[in-house]
């Protein structure tokens, strides 16, 4: 099993985005693996692609990954011609992850997807885009997109992309076993995930298919100090069955021994997302690495 350390901003984003360069920089010289940029319309993190690009300009070695990047409301054919092209530029380094969108209703409205709506279109507009990623003169009547001999290049230079889903409710882990390349999941712990794969990979052999075994991954947060209040009620508002402190790791040694944990259950992808922004990208970076990135195999 291939261990391998990401590292992401969550939805926080940034205080200066002139330190953005300095955040690519620290991870590609300290032998990180992947950034991933997560999306919120009202949030500060940059859109995520357009970071990715910066991103992929920036460093010639990074893989490129979204944590994750909202599906309904997007055009499919734009969408497969968006991600093909980073993947083209950056060498094959494009780790697309796709989720229904943040349960913030205010958000909603950008997409101009009603949430009831928002799982069909998912499903029909994922099988899609691999179409449009492998195919020429694609044809396709669905509820939701209507296509006629339709063409999008480039294609990527993965063939295709591997899709990773979000989400942590069962319909969610169901449609990752039935559609997705492995699962990115979020504010979960190894316990949550372990009992989470079993649900992903009985969708994946009901369906006829397989998750492949090293496509399971999970973000971690993590912080030097105390969770911040702000934080603590926003985690028992959506786990509030679990001790936050299941959900952040604080300090060094603790999230050296949660990312061992996620491991020892299989999950071998593993993003760390800080709880703030620290002041020095290149000595938050050296500090972090020195203590984890050993555990990349």
């Amino acid at each position: 099993m291939k261990v391998r350390v990401g590292y992401g901003l969550g939805v926080q984003g940034l205080r200066d985005e002139e330190r953005f360069g300095s955040l690519v920089d620290g991870l590609d010289g300290c032998g990180f693996d992947s950034l991933w940029l997560s999306e919120r319309v009202a949030g500060d993190a940059p859109d995520p692609l357009v970071g990715l690009s910066f991103a992929a300009g920036r460093s010639a070695r990074l893989k490129l990954g979204t944590s994750v990047q909202v599906l309904p409301g997007r055009n499919p054919a734009l969408l497969a011609k968006a991600w093909a092209s980073l993947d083209r530029l950056s060498g094959g380094r494009a780790l697309p992850a796709f989720g229904l969108g943040n349960p913030i209703a205010a958000e909603h409205q950008a997409f101009g997807v009603p949430r009831d709506s928002r799982a069909p279109i998912f499903d029909e507009a994922l099988p899609l885009i691999r179409r449009l990623w492998t195919e020429d003169h694609v044809d396709h009547d669905g509820d939701h997109f209507h296509y006629r001999d339709l063409t999008v290049r480039p294609k990527p230079r993965q063939a295709p992309p591997d899709v990773w889903l979000g989400g942590r409710a069962k319909s969610e882990l169901r449609r990752c076993g039935r559609l997705g390349d492995g699962w990115l999941a979020s504010f979960s712990t190894p316990g949550d995930c372990a009992a989470g794969r079993v649900i992903v990979d009985d969708a994946a052999a009901a369906a006829g298919r397989a998750v492949d075994p090293e496509h399971f991954g999970a973000m971690v947060t993590y912080g030097h100090d105390a969770i911040p209040d702000a934080l603590r009620q926003r985690l028992a508002a959506i786990r509030p069955e679990v001790d936050p402190a299941d959900l952040v790791a604080v300090g060094l040694p603790a999230l050296r021994t949660r990312l061992s944990e996620f491991v020892s259950v299989g999950f071998s992808k593993l993003v760390l997302v800080p709880l703030t922004e620290p002041d020095d990208w290149a000595g938050e970076l050296e500090q972090v690495g020195g203590a984890v990135l050993d555990l990349q195999t």
